[in-house]
C-alpha cells in the first residue's frame, strides 16, 4: 500500500447518506459485491446485531463495477433483495449503488468503524489476498473477517481484528459486537492494523527486490548440482543445458548410423569455431 498515509478530505457518510447518523457505528465493506464473497451471512448478522446496537450501520462501498463489460453478479441483487426482506434496507443496511473512485477511497474508510470482509470457503479462499483488507489496515481500520486466507491468519497473529469460520451467522455477529461494544480492544485492533499497514508499505514490501536489483546474483539451489561449476560464468546455463540436449541428440542418432566419422568431423568443426571465438571448448 501507499507509504503516504491516508488523509480525510470531505464528510461522505456520517451526517451525509441519509439514513447515517453522525454517531452510529458504520461497518464498510471495502469493495465490490462478487459470487466469491458471502455478504448474506453479514447481513443476516447485522439484522441480529441490531437488536444489540440499534445504531449499527454496514455500507456496502460498491455495487456497479467501474468497467462497463463486467455485469452484476447475481449475489449483489440477492444481497439487496435479502437486506429489503428483513426490513434493514436505508436504515441498516446501506448500498452505494455506483463506484467509489480509487482517490477518494480514504474519505470512506476513515468515517467507517470496522472493516468488513466475508466470504465462502471454498479454492479462491486459499489463494486470495484481498486489497480491500489492505485499505482497512492502510485506514487503520479494526478487521471482522472470515478464516482461511493469508490475511485472516495475519490479523489473527497480529490482533488486527477478529476472524470467524465461514456461513456462521452467530459467531460474526459477535465478533462485529465485541469489537464495536469494547472500546479497549477496537482501540488495540486498531493499533495492530496501523503497524501492518507499516509493514506492507510499497517501500517495505519492494525492499529485497529493490536490493537484488542493485547486486543481482545467481541463486544456487534453482541451478542443477551438475552445473553448479557454471554459477557465476557470464554462459547462461539454461542455454547452455538445451545446448548439451541437442549435442547429446546428435550423438545418438551419428552412432546409430554408424556414422562415427562424421560425428568425429562434426566435433572438429565446433572445436574449431569455438577455439576461434577465444573460448575454450566445452
Amino acid at each position: 500500500m501507499s507509504d503516504d498515509p491516508p488523509c480525510h478530505e470531505r464528510q461522505v457518510l456520517k451526517g451525509v447518506v441519509p439514513g447515517i447518523g453522525p454517531d452510529d457505528k458504520v461497518i464498510l465493506w471495502g469493495g465490490g459485491i462478487y459470487s466469491w464473497f458471502d455478504p448474506l451471512t453479514l447481513v443476516r448478522a447485522i439484522d441480529k446485531l441490531r437488536a444489540r446496537i440499534p445504531d449499527v450501520r454496514l455500507y456496502f462501498l460498491g455495487v456497479k463495477h467501474p468497467n462497463p463489460h463486467v455485469g452484476e453478479m447475481t449475489i449483489a441483487d440477492d444481497t439487496h433483495h435479502l437486506a429489503e426482506e428483513l426490513g434493514l434496507l436505508n436504515t441498516h443496511v446501506f448500498f452505494n449503488e455506483d463506484w467509489v473512485p480509487y482517490g477518494d477511497r480514504q474519505n470512506y474508510l476513515l468515517e467507517a468503524d470496522i472493516g468488513v470482509s466475508t466470504h465462502l470457503d471454498h479454492i479462491e479462499t486459499e489463494f486470495s489476498f484481498r486489497t480491500r483488507i489492505l485499505d482497512y489496515f492502510w485506514a487503520g481500520l479494526p478487521v471482522v473477517c472470515t478464516g482461511g486466507d493469508s490475511l485472516a491468519d495475519l490479523i489473527e497473529r497480529n490482533g488486527a481484528g477478529l476472524t470467524v469460520p465461514p456461513a456462521d451467522v452467530d459467531h460474526l455477529e459477535d465478533a462485529l459486537f465485541r469489537l464495536i461494544d469494547d472500546a479497549d480492544l477496537r482501540r488495540q485492533a486498531a493499533d495492530a492494523s496501523r503497524g501492518l499497514a507499516q509493514q506492507l508499505r510499497w517501500s517495505e514490501t519492494l525492499r529485497p527486490l529493490v536490493e537484488f536489483c542493485r547486486t543481482p546474483r545467481r541463486a544456487p539451489d534453482l541451478v542443477d548440482p551438475l552445473m553448479a561449476s557454471t554459477i557465476g560464468d557470464p554462459l547462461n546455463t539454461r542455454r547452455l543445458r538445451r545446448r548439451l540436449q541437442r549435442d547429446l541428440g546428435i550423438v545418438v542418432e551419428h552412432v546409430r548410423e554408424g556414422d562415427l566419422q562424421g560425428l568425429v568431423g562434426r566435433a572438429r568443426r565446433r572445436a574449431s569455431r569455438l577455439l576461434s571465438r577465444g573460448r575454450p571448448p566445452g
